[in-house]
Parts: C-alpha cells; structure tokens; sequence
C-alpha cells in the first residue's frame, strides 16, 4: 500500500526536548531523525511528516488545531486508554454535536499549547452544541468549529510511548473525513 501522497506539517516549538517526548508518547513512536535545532516523524498511518523547528519567538498556538479521526470506536477507546496512562488527556468528549457532526472525541495540548484532536464520526447533525454555540457567538471574525479549552502548556516527564499505531493500516481508514465532507 502506498503512503503517498504524504502530509507534511513543521510546527515552531519552543523546546525541541519537551516537544520530542510528548509527541513520542502521542505517537507511539521515536523521532526518525532529531538533530540540533529539529526533529521529524514519518508517520505511515496516516501518512504523515511532522517536523519541529526550536524557534521560541515564532511558536503560534493560536492557529487553530490539528487532529485525526480513527475508524471504530473502540480504536477511539483504544487511544484514549493510552492517552490517560500517559497523562495526556485534557478534555473529553462523548457524543457531541461539533461540525455539524456527533462526534466521540478527546483532546491533546503538546508542551507549546498546539491542540490535538482524536475523534470518531458517529453521524451528521444538524446543530452544535449549546457550549460550543456560545464561543461561535463570541467570534465575530469567523465560526470556529471544535474550539478546544485554552491550551495547558506543561511539560510532562518521561512520558512512555503509548500502545498503538496512530491510525489504522486497512484500506478502510484512508478517510480522514466521513463522506458527507464533515471533518475537524
């Protein structure tokens, strides 16, 4: 199966150390290459290449955030098991209604606030949640979906690699969005 085309994203982190351990327990993975300044992972699945560039004075927390949707639900509890063993968990949640979408989700922040969504598709809904409502109101730019709590920025300690790939190999979990378009 091939992995490409392949997403690549580089993200400034403010420490490369910090950055280097939590994204190997979220990924459950080492970096396949760090050198001063910098590090990479080649995800395969999904087909990913993130990379991290040391440069305090860029790192932008507040550009939205990044996540993936997983195929089953217990793939979602699978990662959610491994995410609270490895303490990185800041909020969950079942059965919301964000983008339009009933979604099972939960949500990571690495040590530069980016936020990280992990979610299941349950189906297409017609509203959002009353919380999530009132943060749309207050946006007067643009209606922001799948708002997060405002980034914890900790650094965790020698956090170990969580106990799963980050997504499914199958043909099946290509999608990154459910067929109906609807994606966070």
């Amino acid at each position: 199966m091939s992995t490409f085309p392949r997403m690549h994203v580089s993200l400034y982190v403010s420490d490369l150390a910090a950055t280097v351990t939590f994204y190997t327990a979220f990924f459950g993975q080492p970096a396949s290459k760090i050198k001063p300044g910098y590090a990479k992972y080649v995800l395969d699945a999904p087909s990913l290449i993130i990379s991290f560039v040391q440069n305090p004075e860029r790192v932008h927390s507040n550009f939205g955030h990044l996540g993936f949707q997983v195929e089953t639900l217990p793939q979602l509890e699978e990662r959610l098991a491994a995410a609270r063993q490895a303490g990185l968990v800041q909020r969950e949640e079942i059965g919301t209604s964000c983008c339009y979408a009933k979604q099972d989700k939960f949500w990571v922040n690495d040590p530069d606030g980016t936020e990280w969504e992990v979610y299941y598709f349950h189906e297409d809904a017609e509203f959002n949640d009353p919380r999530y409502q009132q943060e749309y109101d207050q946006t007067a730019e643009s209606s922001q979906c799948c708002i997060a709590p405002a980034a914890v920025a900790e650094v965790i300690p020698a956090m170990a690699p969580m106990a799963f790939t980050l997504a499914d190999t199958s043909a099946a979990a290509g999608a990154a969005c459910s067929p109906a378009g609807n994606c966070c």
